[in-house]
This record gives structure tokens, sequence and C-alpha cells, in this order.
């Protein structure tokens, strides 16, 4: 087995400065996801979406994101999957996305919201045609007897739905908003002496930027 102390990498890419900093972190944040689009990122859109039980133990997975704007940044899934039975315990959520080609980190962390069910319509139209029927295929999270059995649930709605032209969206299924309240901007420097930049919603309901030791 590789011993995982002795892999090492120096980051030295590029920095950060305050002044290069927009004052507004979703703007900073479009900068360095279009860099990521740019420098040719498998999957730019992918982040780590960490939740919390009511019993206060932190869960973790990667997945897409598909919106984002003024109002938050968005995901989908099933509404009975433990990511969401886990928010509706608990709406905090925090994301990360790292772009390792860029040595580059951003992570993200506030309240979470079911986003409207014309949003989730508007995304589940937009997806592939077998994607749309894997939701409906999967109890997610659920335990299930074999990869049979999804196989066989696929090929049965696949028939059932031959002749429509928009597969209905499952009430079980949508979108998530998480509505950040800090940001964090990483960039990864020589002999471990990264850049970090924190935005913190003020009460004001304004974003105050400060420089964070490594």
């Amino acid at each position: 087995m590789i011993d995982p102390a002795e892999l090492r990498r120096e980051y030295a890419r590029a920095g950060l400065r305050r002044s290069e900093m927009d004052p507004d972190p979703f703007r900073e944040f479009a900068k360095w996801f279009d860099a990521a689009v740019a420098s040719g990122n498998a999957e730019p859109n992918a982040m780590t979406l960490s939740t919390t039980n009511i019993d206060g133990f932190p869960s973790s997975r990667t997945v897409l994101l598909k919106v984002f704007d003024a109002r938050g940044f968005c995901f989908f899934t099933n509404y009975g999957s433990r990511k969401a039975r886990e928010l509706a315990e608990n709406p905090r959520a925090s994301l990360t996305f790292f772009w390792y080609n860029l040595e580059r980190q951003v992570s993200i962390a506030g309240s979470v919201e079911r986003t409207s069910s014309e949003e989730s319509a508007k995304y589940f139209h937009s997806r592939p045609r077998g994607s749309q029927l894997g939701a409906l295929v999967s109890t997610q999270s659920e335990i299930i007897p074999n990869r049979a059995f999804l196989e066989q649930r696929l090929a049965e709605l696949e028939a059932q739905y031959a002749g429509f032209n928009e597969i209905p969206l499952p009430d079980f299924w949508g979108g998530f908003r998480l509505k950040p309240v800090r940001f964090e901007f990483w960039q990864g420097r020589p002999n471990r002496l990264h850049d970090r930049f924190q935005y913190v919603l003020t009460d004001a309901g304004s974003w105050q930027m400060d420089r964070l030791s490594p």
C-alpha cells in the first residue's frame, strides 16, 4: 500500500490579492466557475454537499450544481433521500467545490429551502429521458435486493411511458436551494501558505470580506 503521507504536491499556480477580489461573492464565484469550465475540468459543477441530522452526525456526498444566481445554489434530488431527510431536520448545509487543476476550492455555507415546483419541473424536463425515468425508478437511499431490481423497474417504466411525449414530474423529486451566509475562496500556495478569503453576510445584508490565515 502506498503511504499517503508520502504523497505531496506543491501549489504554485496563482495567488489571491484583496484588490482583485470582487466585493460581491456571487460575482467572484461566477468568475471562478467560468475559469473552471474553461480549464477543461471534467465536472466543474461537482460539489460536496454536507448535511447533518438531528443527532448531529454529518454526512457528505458529491452532487451537481444545476442553477446558481443571486438567490443561491441549486441541486436536485429525491425528497425521500437521506440528504433530503436530513435537510428536513436541519435545513443548514455546506457546499465545497474543488478544482484540482486550478489548485482552488470554494466553500459555501447557508440555509436550505426547496425550490418551487415550477423550478423543479423546468429542470426535470430538461434532463435526458433516461434520467427522468431513472428518477422514477429510484427510491433513493432505500435498501434494494440487487441490480436486477432496478433494471426490471426501468423496463416497466419504459413500457408504461412509451407513448408519452412528456414524463410527469414525480411529487417525490425536486430541488433544493442553498442560500449562502458564508463563502470561502481558497487558492493553493507554496509551503502550504495558502490564500484564503472569507465573505460573511452581516446583519445589515452586506458582505464583509477578510483574509484568513492558512
